[in-house]
């Protein structure tokens, strides 16, 4: 069975940091582009971080750049979301995707929202 499973979401205060984990299982993430998408309530589903299936590529958002860290460990068929100075805004629930190669760009796997197979989110909050 397919799936992968996000964790590592909490209650953080302004300025603090978190990581996500997204396990996967039922697939092997290295031949996969990865994303995290993060969708707050009452917006859209947006495009936080993408990058290629050898993570030599690598897109972020310009609203978390300099501030998150997207990697993955193909040994533990896991991909995570380094979240540094975490602000309000960044209060979100935050979804992780792959993508089996298809010619599209990180860019454009972010920007599109496209996933193959996604995780059901883990809650992020940043709050005082």
């Amino acid at each position: 069975q397919v799936q992968l499973v996000e964790s590592g979401g909490g209650l953080v205060q302004p300025g603090g940091s978190l990581r996500l984990s997204c396990a996967a299982s039922g697939f092997t993430l290295d031949n996969y582009a990865i994303g995290w998408f993060r969708q707050a309530p009452g917006k859209e589903r947006e495009g936080v971080s993408c990058s290629s299936s050898s993570n030599s590529i690598t897109y972020y958002a310009a609203f978390v750049k300099g501030r998150f860290t997207i990697s993955r460990d193909n040994a533990k068929n896991t991909v995570y979301l380094q979240m540094n100075s975490l602000k309000p805004e960044d209060t979100a629930v935050y979804y992780c995707a792959a993508l089996p190669p298809r010619g599209i760009s990180v860019q454009a796997m972010c920007a599109t929202r496209t996933g193959r197979f996604w995780g059901q989110g883990t809650q992020v909050t940043v709050s005082s």
